[in-house]
């Protein structure tokens, strides 16, 4: 009896499934629904469809990205698939990713971001129109070049720890360090400190529970996006995957509300100190893009409130930390695998420092051409996101065909920077391909670590002297080597490249 009830649960759980699938396909206008007729498709039917959303719900993440760059391989670079009663088309050609980047009309986010509003609400990353006009303007001046000089000293200081934890762990400990976890506390560190202004120690062990709970809600997240019958709220929320998120951003919300806590005392603090009989009350400078809002908050209320600064601040927090972890994590490994190139930076990085220990400056990392470089070209093999969609608000005109409204657009960046006619030997790391004039304009759209358009990364620059100040401080102090080759490298698709499995590394002091 019992197993009968539950085999009827399992039939009307399926029929329940068919019948939204085919609701959500029929509300829709008819050129969406058609539009596999005249744009190259793997789903030509209702069963091809369902075969593949069952077939990627199944997926490990590790296997997502191989399934993906196959389909590209066997369809070309403009595909369409149904799943799971919405309508996606992959994009792999930079003719056509220039169409749809700088076109401003082409913001809107995919409905996959939507997962990420109990964690990030409206902030940067999930809002659209007005809201995300007003507030990109609002945050670029904190991205300023003046600004960005300021956060130097910061960044050297944790770069300096880092170095020497890399190096005591590599002399006290019986095994092989995996780098990863010491780049992450060292990029939250950073993080929080310049971007926040907040000091935060987690290089001292201070925020391993924020770092956890970082990994569990993303993972949470990528199952939800894959697994379609996690899509339904409800169903998500009494899932194991559900309860481990929610659980996790509880973490998350709770750390950020304390570092909002500490910034507004201390900015308090700070004002008080100011403001003596007689003299005439100046406001401190605007150091970090919490002290921005926090201004906006006191002077403008209606333009910004306590959860507009938090939704902001968790964006920044996630975003600024992960994604740069990752990319120093990546461009660390592949340099000890390869110390011919790790050999020719650290001559750059002689013939401007000579044998100085001094901090790098704007100057020397204007100068770091071909660290630059070797960061770009990580970036390209590894970007931190490997993949982005847009919600289509109006139809999109590429060179060869119309994409109608409501479709999907998915871009992988880490399939695009994979193109064999952009990248000739593109598995092989060629630190010199970005040292090519003639290459800049073939990389314009087919490079996209940062997304390109109105909504490129914002903290682009940032990230760029922030990995320049760290892989550089760690060439000029130590030499290290890669426990293994670039096939050992294992890496997942989640809502950023997630590490599966790395060599262990090596270092030795200067």
């Amino acid at each position: 009896m019992i197993e009968l009830n539950v085999y009827n649960v399992l039939l009307l759980s399926l029929a329940s499934l068919l019948s939204y699938v085919i609701w959500l396909r029929l509300r829709m206008p008819v050129e969406y629904r058609q539009i596999s007729s005249h744009v190259p498709s793997v789903t030509k039917n209702f069963w091809s469809e369902m075969l593949l959303s069952w077939k990627l719900a199944m997926m490990q993440p590790k296997d997502i990205l191989p399934f993906i760059m196959d389909i590209m391989r066997n369809n070309g670079p403009v595909v369409h698939f149904n799943l799971s009663g919405r309508s996606y088309v992959f994009l792999n050609d930079p003719d056509d990713l220039k169409i749809l980047l700088s076109n401003t009309q082409h913001i809107t986010k995919g409905p996959e971001y939507e997962m990420l509003t109990p964690w990030l609400n409206e902030g940067l990353l999930l809002s659209s129109g007005q809201k995300w006009h007003s507030r990109r303007k609002l945050l670029t001046n904190t991205f300023h070049f003046k600004t960005l000089d300021m956060y130097n000293a910061s960044i050297n200081k944790h770069s300096r720890i880092l170095v020497d934890k890399l190096l005591d762990a590599s002399v006290n400990s019986n095994e092989k360090n995996s780098i990863a976890d010491f780049v992450t506390l060292c990029s939250l560190d950073i993080i929080c400190e310049t971007i926040m202004g907040t000091e935060m120690n987690a290089q001292e062990g201070k925020s391993v529970q924020y770092v956890h709970s970082i990994k569990c809600a993303c993972k949470s997240v990528i199952e939800r996006i894959f697994k379609f019958w996690l899509w339904n709220d409800l169903v998500y929320k009494m899932s194991g995957s559900g309860q481990r998120f929610f659980k996790s951003i509880k973490v998350l919300h709770d750390f950020t509300d304390n570092v909002i806590r500490n910034k507004r005392l201390s900015l308090n603090n700070s004002e008080i100190e100011k403001v003596q009989p007689g003299s005439k009350f100046e406001k401190p400078q605007k150091k970090s893009f919490l002290d921005l809002l926090l201004y906006v908050l006191n002077d403008s209320p209606d333009q910004m409130n306590d959860s507009d600064i938090r939704e902001e601040v968790d964006t920044f927090l996630f975003e600024g930390h992960d994604t740069s972890s990752i990319s120093m994590t990546m461009t660390l490994i592949l340099l000890g695998i390869y110390p011919d190139i790790q050999n020719r930076a650290r001559d750059e990085l002689h013939s401007i420092f000579g044998d100085s220990n001094r901090d790098a400056t704007m100057e020397d990392l204007n100068a770091m051409k071909y660290v630059e470089a070797v960061i770009k070209e990580s970036l390209r093999l590894y970007p931190s996101v490997p993949g982005i969609t847009r919600q289509l608000q109006t139809p999109l005109q590429l060179k060869n065909y119309i994409i109608p409204p409501m479709t999907i657009i998915a871009v992988y960046p880490f399939i695009l920077h994979r193109s064999a006619d952009i990248y000739p030997n593109a598995e092989e790391f060629i630190p010199e391909r970005f040292l090519d004039e003639e290459n800049k304009a073939k990389f314009q759209f087919g490079y996209l670590p940062f997304s390109a358009g109105a909504r490129n990364c914002i903290g682009q620059k940032y990230a760029m002297n922030q990995m320049k100040i760290v892989v550089s401080t760690i060439l000029r102090n130590a030499k290290f080597e890669t426990l293994g080759v670039k096939d050992d490298i294992q890496i997942s698709t989640q809502l950023v490249l997630r590490i599966e499995s790395l060599p262990k590394m090596k270092f030795f002091k200067l």
